[in-house]
């Protein structure tokens, strides 16, 4: 409709002295021997100029839209062909059977609120897949998150402990993530209601061990492209973002369909 305006305010305005029969690349040559002409064309049609840029807007969008889909569906199916391949270390600690199936790596911020999102996402699967898999957490504290990294720490620390004590505290920080602007009394006294030894504690949160365990799951995250929190490799696929429940179960029916796992 706007090329159509343009090309016909061209002829009343005889802009460049073009015939009636006026192609783009002749539209275009005019416009810049006479850019002024465009401008008085709108000024004299706001009305259709307005029409003709919210319908191309929204062309455009939906063409955007298309795109993005085809390309993430390329990548999805992608992904099936070159899994990405999480350490697993010689003492990883595991939620589920350790000889489950299907392996959900996350690595997660514990004071992003789009990872308690997650976790209950986790806690579905764990559930609706009892016995068939198996959950590594990893650590990607975000910098603009200040109580993230330490409560990072607090969670290797009592994982050295005791694996049950680190998942218990691990669930209270999401139970109640909004008490993490307080800082380290929050995290010992949840430490210490999950029954930690805080002496102990209040060593190995400072080791060199704890440090480089976090700084090495960071590393990790960042070689897999994770920008954002939360973030997932199930059996290597990656999924970026706090999908709800069927996002996985799609990727789990893929790789059944695959033939790359058996439930």
């Amino acid at each position: 409709m706007f090329k159509k305006l343009i090309k016909t305010s061209l002829l009343l305005l005889t802009v460049a002295g073009l015939s009636s029969c006026v192609s783009d690349k002749q539209v275009v040559e005019a416009l810049k021997k006479n850019p002024k002409a465009l401008f008085e064309i709108i000024e004299e049609n706001p009305a259709d100029f307005m029409e003709a840029v919210q319908k191309a807007a929204k062309a455009a969008q939906s063409e955007m839209g298309k795109r993005r889909e085809q390309e993430e569906n390329k990548k999805f199916e992608e992904a099936f062909d070159k899994p990405l391949q999480a350490e697993i270390r010689s003492d990883e600690t595991f939620r589920g059977a350790k000889d489950a199936p299907l392996t959900l790596v996350e690595y997660s911020d514990f004071q992003c609120p789009f990872c308690v999102r997650g976790f209950n996402t986790v806690k579905e699967l764990m559930k609706k897949y009892d016995g068939k898999i198996r959950l590594v957490y990893k650590h990607l504290p975000l910098s603009f998150h200040k109580e993230a990294l330490p409560a990072a720490h607090y969670y290797e620390a009592i994982r050295l402990q005791s694996e049950d004590k680190a998942f218990k505290f691990h669930d209270a920080i999401f139970d109640n993530q909004r008490k993490l602007s307080l800082g380290d009394s929050f995290l010992k006294k949840t430490a210490k209601s999950v029954g930690a030894d805080m002496k102990k504690l209040a060593k190995d949160v400072k080791s060199k061990a704890v440090i480089e365990r976090v700084e090495a799951d960071i590393k990790e995250a960042a070689k897999f492209g994770f920008q954002g929190t939360p973030g997932f490799l199930l059996n290597g696929i990656p999924v970026r973002g706090a999908y709800p429940i069927d996002h996985f179960e799609k990727i789990i029916a893929k790789l059944k369909e695959k033939g790359k796992v058996e439930l």
